[in-house]
């Protein structure tokens, strides 16, 4: 991964791994889900209207040919990821959360190699199952997580699956348009069904407290307007395999900001499984990645 896709990457995942804990509080302040989910996106939708408007921006609608591709991919990405996500956390934490999305890499790299006909090395492929095992260490080492069946890991299993095939199958439309721009696409794209949730919002907004306003607010600027258009940027350049296997950091700095935000304490055991998830990126990254250019759908 070249040094400008690793810090668009690495930037991404510390607003998302903040958007875990920033969810959660949201819920415990007062939002329900739904209206979490839609108020965070219509900010998000706004950010990106601002932007839009911007002289210098040089915004550009998309092609009519490729709105299909762009709704369907914004829905899948946008709107069943955060709804997985956002309703998951009703029942399990924002640590578990992350752990179970920290598997993204994985079925991203398998659809990657399958559909974008990407290469994985040996070293990579190891460095993967590594990661896997951190991911795992650290769901079993976090408080109250279990592999028991449950609505809630049923729907952020959902969510990890849905945004894996949105990280693939976006990179037809990246040769085509500014990264940014097609963020913008996807944002308004995904929140347009968002919009379901929107009655009873100005009430709901009335009673949440302080911390869970300002926690959606932060959550619709930067894990999902900013770090967005980061994430498209970032693999726009670099392969979307290795620059998804930096999903793997999003677990540890989940787990550490959410011990500091919301005194979920992290357990010996899920620290070591941090350990063992950021050197398997090291391991894609540094030592198993082969280096050739990216056949486009």
């Amino acid at each position: 991964m070249n040094k400008r896709a690793f810090i668009l990457a690495f930037i991404t995942v510390i607003f998302w791994g903040s958007g875990f804990a920033a969810i959660r509080a949201g819920l415990l302040g007062g939002f329900s889900a739904g209206h979490l989910m839609v108020y965070r996106y219509l900010i998000a939708s706004l950010f990106f209207l601002t932007y839009a408007l911007l002289p210098t921006s040089n915004f550009k609608l998309p092609r009519k040919e490729d709105l299909l591709q762009i709704f369907i991919l914004g829905v899948i990405g946008i709107f069943f990821y955060h709804f997985g996500v956002t309703y998951g956390q009703l029942t399990i934490n924002a640590g578990t959360t992350s752990m179970i999305v920290g598997s993204a890499p994985i079925f991203t790299t398998l659809i990657a190699v399958f559909i974008l006909k990407e290469k994985m090395s040996k070293m990579s492929w190891i460095g993967l199952a590594i990661g896997f095992i951190g991911i795992i260490l650290i769901t079993l080492g976090s408080s109250g997580a279990t592999f028991t069946f449950s609505t809630g890991l049923f729907l952020v299993f959902f969510a990890t699956v849905s945004t894996s095939f949105f990280f693939v199958f976006q990179k037809s439309l990246l040769g085509k348009y500014h990264p940014i721009h097609l963020a913008a696409y996807f944002t308004w794209a995904g929140t347009i069904p968002m919009l379901f949730f929107a009655p009873g919002l100005w009430d709901t907004l009335q009673v949440a407290t302080l911390e869970a306003n300002i926690a959606a607010i932060y959550v619709g600027i930067f894990p999902a307007a900013v770090s967005y258009a980061t994430w498209t940027m970032a693999l726009s350049i670099g392969n979307v395999s290795t620059v998804s296997s930096m999903l793997y950091l999003e677990p540890p700095i989940a787990i550490f900001i959410a011990w500091i935000w919301l005194s979920e304490l992290p357990s010996t055991l899920s620290m070591v499984g941090g350990f063992i998830a950021i050197s398997s990126v090291a391991i894609v990254n540094i030592v198993g990645r082969q280096k050739q250019k990216v056949p486009s759908v």
